[in-house]
This record gives C-alpha cells, sequence and structure tokens, in this order.
C-alpha cells in the first residue's frame, strides 16, 4: 500500500504493480494478484491516511494562509527493477518537484539548505511531490516538494548503521524547514 499514490488508474506506477495498492515487489516480484479488489486496502490504510493529511493542510490553511508539505524519502545507490526511470542521474539529493506546487523560492530554498551534503539534482531518479487530492492542482496556497535522500549518503546500505552524513542531512532538512 502506498498511500502517496493516486488511487485510480492515472498512476504510471501500476505498470510495475506499485499503484496505490502493490500487486508487485520492488524486485518485480508478485506480491498479490494483479485483479485483487483493491477496495479493502484502499479504505484501511489509504482513506485515513488521505483525510489526516487533507485535515493537516486545511489546519495550515486556516491557521496562516498557507501550508507546505515536504516529503521525505530515501532510495538506494543502485537503482532497483521496478525503478521506471532508474538510468538517469543518482544525486546525493534529489528533489522532487511539480510545476504547480513547487514554487521557484521553495526548490531555491531547499537547494541552498542542501548545498553542504553533496550534489542536489531534480526530479532524478524520482519527481514529483505529496498533495492531498482535494488540493492537488487547484489550490496554490498549497505548496510541496519531495525530498529523496541516497542512502549511502548517511548509512551502509541495504540496512546497516548511520553513519556520519546523517548530522548533516538531518542539519539540511531543518535548515529548510527553518527557512521556509
Amino acid at each position: 500500500m502506498d498511500p502517496e499514490r493516486f488511487p485510480d488508474e492515472r498512476e504510471e506506477m501500476l505498470a510495475v504493480g506499485m499503484g496505490a495498492v502493490y500487486t508487485g515487489t520492488t524486485h518485480r516480484g508478485v506480491l498479490r494478484a494483479a485483479d485483487t479488489d483493491p477496495g479493502p486496502l484502499v479504505e484501511r490504510y489509504f482513506e485515513p491516511y488521505a483525510r489526516a493529511m487533507t485535515d493537516a493542510v486545511a489546519g495550515r490553511l486556516a491557521a496562516t494562509g498557507r501550508a507546505i508539505v515536504i516529503d521525505v524519502h530515501s532510495y538506494p545507490r543502485e537503482a532497483l527493477p521496478y525503478e521506471l526511470h532508474g538510468a538517469g542521474p543518482r544525486p546525493p539529493v534529489c528533489l522532487g518537484t511539480d510545476a504547480f506546487h513547487t514554487p521557484s523560492g521553495l526548490r531555491e530554498a531547499a537547494l541552498e539548505a542542501f548545498a553542504g551534503c553533496g550534489e542536489t539534482g531534480l526530479d532524478s531518479p524520482f519527481s514529483g511531490t505529496y498533495v492531498p487530492l482535494d488540493y492537488y492542482g487547484r489550490e496554490a496556497r498549497v505548496s510541496a516538494l519531495m525530498v529523496e535522500i541516497r542512502r549511502d549518503t548517511y548509512m551502509t546500505e541495504p540496512g546497516g548503521p548511520a553513519g556520519p552524513g546523517l548530522e548533516d542531512l538531518a542539519g539540511a532538512l531543518a535548515a529548510l524547514v527553518d527557512a521556509v
């Protein structure tokens, strides 16, 4: 289950079994039958997450007149078989953007915050942002940025201990939050 995917057929990740309800694994194995009814999982996981995020954004809009969603993920140094765009650049930090929801000031603040963490790229190997569907493409007061951090910059892959880069990355994330 990925509560940050589109819940319908618009999502290109459906091609590899990784839409809102996963039917495939990161290594392109079968997780569940392709004809699995997604309804129960969407109802149990996707909808509560979506409601909570929508409520959080609504709260920020009511309190401050704007909301900023900074969505943080990590990715491995080497592309996994499910990655549709895995052949592109894999910088230490990747910023996923959206033409409507990522204003230039937010993008520039992130580039500045991560300047000391090695190269920061845009939209490769992952692109896009998470915005609750009630606001997606409609409400310019909701800004969003996805921050993808390459795992080898802060830990021993595939799941080893944290390394010396962790403090720099945590500091960069804090600086970004402070800046926006």
